[in-house]
């Protein structure tokens, strides 16, 4: 599985996360509502945004999401955890520019890479912040399912609370 394809449809176009995409991206990621759900309140702020930016990097399936209409950078995704022996992967880490919420931007994304993913893996898995409500609705809406309540250590975080969603290919159409 390439975890850093090149892949669109009519909303939303993602292309790997490269690291002179950090401006561009922090320029989106310092509004603090972004993150008032997520375990990590703080990473509006730049020196904890470094930290999550450098998670991504290192992840090698990290994204900047555009809007395809505007042509214009929206947020960020990844893919990571692949387990080819299981045929499993995790999408996840995804957050979006406010002015695009509450609308057809994220579950167009989440469709997008889950219709890519499903070419090579029976399951694939969401990490969801305890509190996160708003991710948690979204992501049911999608099918998933809440399977386990995990601690996750994010990439030199503190380690969180989070659930673990699940959609799997048989059930994905």
């Amino acid at each position: 599985m390439n975890l850093k394809p090149f892949i669109e449809n009519d909303l939303v176009r993602i292309v790997p996360l490269k690291e002179t995409d950090f401006d561009i991206l922090y320029a989106i990621a310092k509004d603090p509502q972004i993150w008032e759900q997520h375990p990590n309140k703080d990473r509006y702020l730049q020196p904890v945004f470094q930290t999550f930016f450098e998670g991504a990097l290192a992840s090698k399936g990290a994204f900047l999401v555009f809007d395809n209409g505007l042509g214009k950078p929206i947020g960020s995704t990844r893919f990571y955890d692949w387990n080819e022996a299981e045929k499993s992967i995790f999408i996840g880490y995804t957050f979006i520019a406010r002015d695009h919420w509450g609308s057809t931007y994220n579950p167009a994304l989440k469709k997008l890479m889950l219709d890519y993913a499903f070419n090579f893996v029976d399951t694939v898995y969401f990490h969801i912040g305890a509190n996160n409500i708003r991710s948690q609705k979204a992501i049911t809406k999608l099918g998933a399912r809440k399977n386990r309540e995990v601690v996750i250590s994010y990439y030199g975080e503190k380690e969180l609370l989070n659930f673990e969603y699940i959609i799997e290919g048989k059930n994905w159409l």
